[in-house]
């Protein structure tokens, strides 16, 4: 039994799985929002949120911790630039879960998980 085991595997292994969380969150801090099931949102979302409060660090330190994950300069960039300063005034809860319904492939939960001030 899986009792106290934080996390969800989503059927992959550990690489795989670290690899999906790295490549969403740059998606969400590049785009703002992305279009995902309901299931990798609520695993991918307190990673990104990680991530924004490195940005509202905004240190050498924090700098290179976010590249060890994000593994783009370009986000990271970005991430420290625009998003972490957008949000230095706000304690947490940067982003929001917005539930879209069944996708119509395989009935697969949909959402959005996008920053709480994106603008589409």
């Amino acid at each position: 039994m899986r009792h106290h085991r934080s996390g969800k595997k989503l059927g992959r292994d550990s690489a795989h799985r670290k690899a999906l969380y790295s490549n969403l969150t740059s998606a969400l801090i590049e785009h703002g929002r992305i279009r995902t099931t309901e299931a990798k949102a609520k695993a991918v979302r307190p990673i990104a949120e990680q991530m924004i409060t490195l940005g509202r660090r905004g240190d050498v330190h924090a700098r290179r911790q976010a590249l060890a994950y994000l593994r783009s300069q370009d986000v990271v960039h970005k991430l420290f630039s625009d998003v972490g300063p957008r949000f230095s005034e706000r304690p947490g809860g940067y982003s929001r879960i917005v539930k879209l319904g069944p996708r119509p492939g395989d009935a697969a939960p949909m959402a959005y998980l996008e920053l709480v001030d994106f603008v589409p």
